[in-house]
């Protein structure tokens, strides 16, 4: 079983990447997330999730450790597979999706193609019990930038983007329209 590949960048696709160990070229399936961390970088290294099944072998690609464990846990629920588990964390960080579980709020889960209420409801279930609690005054602030994300994203700015600026405004702000403000002036300096 694969569990980390670091190599060269052949190409990049909107859900792949090529990497290249040793003149082996290994596709493996991003997010989007990592797709914006690794974007104009030449060489990569990535934790992988080896998904095999009767007529499938593909790889799975995270630059963040954190990002491969929750995508592991997804797709541990019977009904989510890795292309539900992909668009659930292109949506919502890690964090995010801890904290949705936790205050038993399916909203953000349903924003992906194919996770229904029904499915969004198995997830939070099956996921309460399997997730470390977050400190009450982070879950305000995921709460908030999941909105502001939302929003930036409408806009039109990829969720990296999105996520990476909203990480350079100080927590203390809590209205979702001053970060979405600051967010989009930052962006804008960029």
């Amino acid at each position: 079983m694969i569990a980390k590949l670091t190599g060269t960048i052949d190409f990049i696709r909107d859900s792949y990447v090529v990497i290249d160990v040793n003149g082996v070229g290994y596709k493996v399936f991003v997010t989007t997330h990592t797709l914006g961390m690794i974007a104009g970088k030449t060489n990569i290294e990535v934790y992988i999730h080896t998904y095999v099944r009767e007529d499938i072998l593909a790889l799975y690609g995270f630059v963040e450790f954190d990002e491969l464990e929750m995508f592991e846990l997804l797709i541990s629920i019977s009904g989510i597979g890795p292309k539900a588990a992909l668009g659930i964390l292109a949506i919502a960080d890690p964090r995010t999706v801890r904290t949705a579980v936790l205050n038993e709020d399916p909203a953000i889960l349903t924003r992906v193609s194919g996770v229904g209420k029904k499915i969004a409801q198995r997830v939070i279930l099956e996921l309460k019990n399997k997730i470390s609690d977050i400190p009450m005054h982070e879950k305000a602030q995921i709460v908030s930038d999941s909105d502001a994300l939302e929003a930036l994203v409408t806009m039109g700015y990829s969720a990296s983007q999105a996520r990476e600026t909203l990480k350079e405004i100080s927590p203390e702000i809590q209205d979702v329209g001053q970060r979405v403000k600051l967010a989009l002036k930052n962006l804008g300096r960029k």
